[in-house]
Order: C-alpha cells, then sequence, then structure tokens
C-alpha cells in the first residue's frame, strides 16, 4: 500500500515553536489523516503542552517503530539531522524537513539516499517558510528557460536592515531589537554573516539549475560588514539595502551565484519587502519576472511548510531533480563582472588593481567609497571583508564581458588621488 493511501503515522523531531504549532493543527485537521505517534526531545525536563506519554529522548523509539511511516525533522543540530534523516530513508519512511543546513552540507548523500531508497524527502520549509519557492522551481520552471532567481531569503536580516533605514537605528541597536522580537538567535552569526543565506541559495540552485554545490563553494557575506555611512550613502540615492541570494544564468548558458548585500531601487520588487518578511523574484524567458512573497521567519509560517509538504505526501509526491536528471544541468562560472560599492576608512587601503573601472568616488572625514567594477574571481580573496571595509552590490551589478567592453575607458586609483589632491 503506498503512502498516500495510508494514515500518515508521524515521528516528531524536535517540539519547539514549530513542532508544537504542527502538533496543535494536525489535531485540528482531520482530512489530513496524518497524527503524531511520538516526539523525540533533548530536554525532558521542559514543560510541554501535550501528553507526558507521547515524549522520549530516544531516536531508536521512532525510528524502529514499523508503524511509523513519516518522520518530520525540526532540530537545529545538523549532524544530528543527517543521521535521523538517513536512518529514516533506509527504513523507507519518508521525511519532512526544515533544516536548510543539513540539507546543503549533505546534499549529494542526500539525493542518493533518496534514489537508491525510492523514498520521498521534502523541504519547502528549509527555503523561504510560508513561500513555496523550491516546488514552483520543480514543477513549474522544470524546463531550461529559466533566466534568474533573486530573493531576500532571511527573514532576521531583512528586520535588522529596516528596523536601520526606517527608524536610524545603530546595527548593534537593531540586532537587539530582533533578538528581542524572536527574529534573530542568541547568537545571531548564521543570519547576519550570510551564512543561512546560503544554505537556502544552495536549495535554490539544485531546483533551478541542477547544480549541486556546497555553501562552502559560493561567494557569499551577510551585513555585518556594513558600515553607518553605507546607509546613509543609500538614503541619498534612494536605494535600500537588501541581502540578496541571487543565480542568473549568463550568455554562455554558465551561472553566476552568491549572497551579498544590494542596493534595491524602487522598480525591484525585492524594495518593499520589510522586516521579516522574505521575497523571492524568479525570471523566464517566456514569463518574464513572478514575485513571491510571504513571511520566511517564525514558527506558524514554517509550520505551514511543513504541513503542505505532508498534505503532498498524500499525492505521493516526490521531487524528481528534473534539471539535474533530465541532462538539463547548467555548470557555475566566476568568469562575470560586478558593479559594486565599495567603502573603506583611507583611499590607501583598497588595491586600485582589484577594480577593471572606477567609475564613482567619495572621500570625506567620515569614509571614504568608490563605485566600481570588479571581476567576481577578485571576491574570492578575503580584501573586501578585512580592516572595516564593506562592499555593497549596485543594482542590476551583474555584468558579462562584452557589458564591460562596451564601457568608457578604464579609470584608475590614480585619477581618484589627483582629483582628491587637486580638486
Amino acid at each position: 500500500m503506498s503512502i498516500q493511501q495510508k494514515q500518515l503515522n508521524i515521528g516528531l523531531f524536535g517540539f519547539g515553536v514549530v513542532g508544537e504549532g504542527l502538533y496543535k493543527v494536525l489535531q485540528q485537521t482531520a482530512s489530513l489523516n496524518a497524527s503524531i505517534t511520538k516526539v523525540c526531545i533533548k530536554h525532558p525536563e521542559k514543560k510541554r503542552n501535550a501528553p507526558a506519554e507521547l515524549f522520549t529522548t530516544d531516536a531508536e523509539v521512532l525510528l524502529n517503530d514499523p508503524s511509523i511511516n513519516v518522520i518530520i525533522e525540526l532540530i537545529d543540530d545538523a549532524d544530528a539531522a543527517f543521521y535521523i534523516v538517513s536512518r529514516a530513508l533506509k527504513s523507507g519512511k519518508a521525511v519532512v524537513s526544515a533544516n536548510k543546513k543539513l540539507i546543503a552540507e549533505h546534499l549529494p548523500e542526500l539525493l542518493a539516499l533518496q534514489k537508491e531508497n525510492k523514498t520521498p524527502f521534502l523541504y519547502e520549509a528549509g527555503c523561504c517558510a510560508s513561500i513555496p519557492v523550491i516546488r514552483n522551481l520543480e514543477e513549474y520552471y522544470d524546463n531550461d528557460l529559466l533566466q534568474g532567481v533573486q530573493g531576500i531569503v532571511n527573514g532576521s536580516t531583512n528586520y535588522i536592515l529596516t528596523r536601520i533605514a526606517e527608524d536610524g537605528l545603530s546595527f548593534a541597536a537593531a540586532l537587539k531589537l530582533a533578538q528581542d522580537e524572536g527574529f534573530a538567535e542568541s547568537n545571531p552569526a548564521l543570519d547576519i554573516e550570510g551564512i543561512d543565506a546560503v544554505n537556502k541559495l544552495t536549495l535554490l540552485l539544485v531546483h533551478a539549475y541542477g547544480i549541486v554545490s556546497h555553501p562552502t563553494e559560493l561567494v557569499h557575506s551577510g551585513i555585518h560588514l556594513l558600515h553607518a555611512q553605507d546607509a546613509v550613502f543609500a538614503k541619498e540615492k534612494q536605494y535600500e539595502i537588501k541581502l540578496v541570494a541571487q543565480a542568473k544564468k549568463l550568455r554562455s548558458g554558465k551561472v553566476a551565484a552568491f549572497v551579498l548585500p544590494q542596493f534595491i531601487t524602487k522598480e525591484n520588487q525585492l524594495y518593499n519587502v520589510k522586516n521579516e518578511y522574505n521575497g523571492v523574484v524568479i525570471e523566464s524567458g517566456l514569463a518574464d519576472k513572478q514575485f513571491f512573497y510571504g513571511k520566511g521567519a517564525g514558527g506558524f509560517p514554517t509550520a505551514s511548510a511543513v504541513l503542505s509538504d505532508l498534505s503532498a505526501l498524500r499525492y505521493g509526491y516526490k521531487y524528481e531533480y528534473k534539471k539535474k536528471n533530465s541532462g538539463l544541468t547548467a555548470e557555475l562560472t566566476d568568469d562575470f563582472y560586478l558593479r559594486v560599492y565599495v567603502s573603506f576608512d583611507g583611499l590607501f587601503q583598497v588595491r586600485h588593481e582589484l577594480f577593471e573601472r572606477i567609475e564613482e568616488w567619495t572621500s570625506n572625514d567620515k569614509r571614504c567609497s568608490i563605485v566600481g567594477i570588479v571581476h567576481f574571481s577578485r571576491l574570492k580573496s578575503d580584501w573586501w571583508k578585512n580592516n572595516n571595509t564593506s562592499l555593497i552590490l549596485y543594482p542590476d551589478a551583474i555584468l558579462e564581458k562584452e557589458e564591460v567592453e562596451g564601457l568608457p575607458a578604464k579609470q584608475g586609483l590614480k585619477n581618484v588621488l589627483e582629483h582628491e589632491i587637486f580638486a
């Protein structure tokens, strides 16, 4: 009997905000024909809003129970989660997860386990919580016409940037507020350093382009290096600063992919994505641009995505990884250019040869900045992360070789210095 014809007997790992919310929703959703059989928790001393006999601290109780046919994994330990998911898939149990770190760091192994055991592993909640972006990429954009994906995929950093822009808060004050509101962890490094966002980009790449990558292969940064003067510059230009994960197919057919702060104009749909919300723009050769918007942080949006995956299991749904398995897999490339804004403490701090062209510069007693074009490979070293330097992409930042060659002749740092000295 296939899983869609059965009662879904769930073994749940984790009973935090998402797990408890899911438990309550399932009690009220008889039509789904699903119920939680057992819950594995780490801290049995905590008070739970469910019967005590439902809980155990022994993972094997769930993994070895033949009546449990679905495992839902909602814990924050990626290594423990990999063990749980691996065991479940090998046992023929379908798995639903919200753990993007687990999936991003173990993607090749998880793809192999799904194929070997012919068992579904769904993780819509692992990307943008309430936004069904993975399933749309997998099903609606299962052809070779996808041009690009650009998104705000981390609600915590977007909340911080919104408070800086709208309330004039310092980074430290905005971070503290995000923590107080429950949008950022006490140790916020995963969010503010762009790690969470690049984990999510890894998931998007495999469904958008069939690219199997590891987060460490992708250039990424967060918002922790931004300077107060960057916000002043953005306001003067009428830009919003957003942390953007993006992938774009170039003329060569190869894909540019990275996570970096970016100036966003009013014409971009991401401009009005505020607070803890996420937004994703998908561009296709035929359908032009489509915009997905929804809450990207919080227990209920995540529980909503988990519930959607459970419902999909009723219909025998599983990811087919169509791009990867049909020969349409693209390849990542470093051979392109970016138009960037770089701010720093003094002009001699940045080596002029890093720039192909310098288009604009400012210098005052508070901060120096340059707007120019760099080859993407230059970002593989850490010059833009050191010595109180910050880097933000300009709007429409990605440039190909032909576009750069069509620009005016190169300006170097010598021109900048002459302007500063003799102006």
